[in-house]
């Protein structure tokens, strides 16, 4: 190459190198460069795109002549699959195209017919810098065959010396878009999460959003979790009176495939876009371009937020970044001030339950300092509500500590029922039942106190106390000389079928009578706290024999089969004799009563541990639900039904008190349909305890048989 024709390339490269390393806004550098390779190799116009590190179109800028053109995403997209840039982005070669009407790389537009611009020549090179490919300088002449390999290498030098500047440039260009969407999401963050008022916080968001994207509209739907409808809950800008409310059905338009799909999308011409349907339309906003972001909380989609109609004409390439971590905010906020609502409606709901109970209710800290009290504890205690702000919870009634804990440490794990007395301020007093349990109260950590009259409840407990003293002292005593008289007419009345047949009724019925006043007096024993003290050891193998035997001729009375199970060697059991035999009686005369006619019934035993035998009495009845198993052993309790059999509801009570009075257990397994089976364990008894064995040959000795 001559001398003078490389001064002059030199000194071409550094002008240019000059022009472009003076700046860099990244628009600026393309522009400079772009005129350029325009004054010193030719050409009517020139493009160039820029790639990011991942080889995918970031910017370009084109030239026709001295005016800038706006390019589409999609023009991009095309030019850099398809067209001559794509085949260079690929092969990383600069490509000489003298006639773009006879190389198929070039991509054919509408303008290129002939009737139009026809045939060009084109020159095509990329940028490298740092062994990584920056971009794609295309530079264009109008005639055919204008350009040639001179050209070429002239436009490849000027790509190489500006490489490195268009580069830094865009580095700096994504350094400060960066800035910017940190800017506007820090700003975002700090105003979004500054209340957690769901109306404050709509407003928030959609002030943030309004001034992040200098947009005319926005607006912020929520999807209605029963029918994942998408609901518009606030909005703002030109015309945005008209969305709140609106409702967008399931799936539909654009905002239903941001919510499809969990991503944000642009649309820079809303009616050109495939997806755009009747659902997008608003009444009163005339929608030409519009961002979509999902509105995300804890990896799932709760809504969108849009922001509609750039004020500049177009998004700014950051529009979306900015507005998914502005979705990402509003999310997190959003579902914290539901939250807050919902917790909110809650306390007012308990307030309002709280105050409107009929039952009287306190509520305390954990030093049992008296913090609220409703209207009926005012009225059942007589105190108004000041005063008893001043008081503790044991200064009003007896506390059980027994089952609250001292200092109330049993009711931070499970809540706890007694019975107390109430003191009033008239000094008068009044039996109550107490339910206390851990609750939130105004968001502290209490304890709530139900106080339930239950003077009613001790009348009738008295009343029927009287009646079982009045039936133990006013019948036990005739009853046993109606006993002594039938043993003595036994030996007396001929032996005539009928009348024996009639005094064995009598005597059945009489030892029925005798066993109720029995339990009834044990019940009363029982509950107050006495211990057992006539206890035997007894072969329990006797006790079931005689037990059926007594309860034989109402099994046959229903045709009913009872089997024996307890077979074998059994320990002895330690008991009160006959307070256990009139337990198996109960069990299996329960048993016999819901058993149906014909039904088969079966009594157990086996060694449990080597401290107790378990039995059991087993029936193919109607069974227990689930919610009887427990109340079942209550005190005069009977199971509702059509076919229940009568009976005060003392049995099974009796049962409970006799098996844990012994220091065993009894309890139930049942299924509807199939049958109950009555589980229990007795002591066994000791060495020292055997030589007390309490047996007759063939019969038990028991207090029924001695006389009264």
């Amino acid at each position: 190459m001559p001398e003078d024709r490389s001064h002059s390339l030199l000194e071409l490269l550094i002008n240019v190198s000059r022009e472009v390393a003076t700046a860099l806004d990244l628009r600026t550098v393309l522009q400079r460069l772009l005129y350029a390779a325009m004054q010193h190799v030719g050409g009517e116009r020139s493009s160039i795109i820029v790639m990011d590190d991942a080889g995918k179109p970031v910017d370009a800028t084109i030239v026709y002549g001295k005016q800038f053109h706006e390019h589409t995403t999609q023009q991009l997209r095309d030019t850099v699959e398809r067209g001559l840039a794509g085949w260079v982005v690929q092969y990383r070669k600069p490509a000489l195209v003298p006639d773009t009407s006879k190389d198929d790389r070039w991509l054919r537009r509408a303008d290129d017919s002939i009737d139009k611009s026809g045939a060009k020549s084109a020159i095509c090179v990329p940028l490298m810098a740092r062994d990584r490919l920056v971009g794609v300088l295309t530079l264009v002449h109008s005639v055919p065959n204008a350009f040639n390999e001179e050209h070429l290498n002239l436009m490849q030098a000027i790509a190489d010396q500006a490489s490195v500047a268009v580069l830094n440039a865009r580095l700096y260009n994504e350094s400060q878009r960066t800035a910017r969407v940190m800017t506007a999401l820090a700003e975002g963050a700090a105003a979004i999460n500054s209340s957690l008022e769901m109306t404050d916080v709509w407003r928030r968001v959609l002030n943030q959003t309004m001034q992040a994207l200098q947009v005319e509209t926005v607006a912020l739907a929520l999807i209605d979790v029963v029918n994942n409808d998408l609901i518009f809950q606030a909005a703002a800008g030109n015309n945005s009176d008209t969305i709140p409310g609106r409702r967008i059905l399931g799936g539909q338009g654009l905002a239903g495939l941001v919510i499809r799909d969990g991503r944000g999308l642009v649309v820079p011409a809303v009616k050109l876009d495939s997806h755009y349907s009747e659902a997008d339309r608003f009444g009163g906003v005339e929608m030409r371009a519009v961002v979509i972001a999902p509105i995300q909380s804890q990896g799932k989609v709760i809504g969108v937020l849009m922001a509609i109609n750039p004020i500049s004409g177009a998004f700014d390439p950051d529009a979306l970044l900015v507005m998914t971590g502005l979705g990402s905010l509003a999310g997190t906020t959003i579902q914290n001030a539901q939250f807050l609502d919902r917790l909110k409606k809650a306390h007012q709901r308990y307030r309002e339950l709280f105050e409107d109970s009929v039952d009287p209710i306190l509520i305390t800290d954990w030093e049992g300092k008296i913090l609220e009290a409703n209207r009926q504890a005012v009225a059942l205690s007589g105190y108004d509500n000041e005063l008893l702000r001043t008081m503790r919870i044991d200064q009003l009634h007896e506390v059980k500590w027994n089952k609250t804990g001292l200092g109330f440490e049993a009711l931070k794990h499970v809540g706890c029922n007694y019975d107390s007395v109430l003191r009033q301020k008239n000094n008068g007093t009044m039996p109550i039942e107490v339910h206390a349990h851990r609750v939130e109260f105004d968001e502290a950590d209490s304890v709530q106190w139900i106080l339930r009259d239950i003077t009613e409840r001790k009348e009738l407990d008295a009343l029927r106390d009287d009646m079982i003293a009045m039936i133990y002292h006013d019948i036990r005593s005739p009853l046993g000389n109606i006993v002594s008289s039938l043993e003595l007419m036994d030996g007396m009345i001929p032996k005539d079928e009928t009348l024996q047949t009639m005094l064995n009724i009598a005597k059945n019925s009489t030892g029925r009578i005798q066993r109720l006043v029995n339990s009834l007096l044990d019940i009363n024993r029982l509950e107050s706290g006495q211990q057992i003290v006539d206890q035997h050891a007894i072969d329990p193998l006797v006790l079931i024999r005689e037990s059926l035997r007594d309860v034989e001729p109402s099994a046959s009375g229903r045709h009913q089969k009872m089997e024996n199970k307890a077979m074998g060697v059994l320990p002895l059991i330690w008991v009160d004799v006959d307070m256990i035999h009139r337990m198996f009686i109960n069990l299996l005369e329960n048993a016999i009563k819901y058993t149906p006619v014909g039904g088969q019934i079966e009594i157990g035993a086996q060694t449990d541990t080597g401290s107790s035998v378990k039995f059991w009495i087993r029936d193919n009845g109607p069974g227990i639900s689930a919610a009887d198993r427990e109340r079942i052993f209550d005190k005069f309790t009977r199971l509702r039904g059509n076919n229940s059999p009568s009976g005060l509801g003392v049995g099974l009570a009796f049962c409970k008190l006799a098996v844990q009075g012994h220091g065993g257990q009894i309890w139930i397994e049942s299924e509807l349909g199939k049958g109950t089976t009555f589980w229990l364990t007795l002591p066994v008894a000791q060495k020292k305890e055997t030589g007390q064995l309490k047996r007759q040959t063939g019969r038990l000795v028991m207090k029924e048989d001695r006389p009264s």
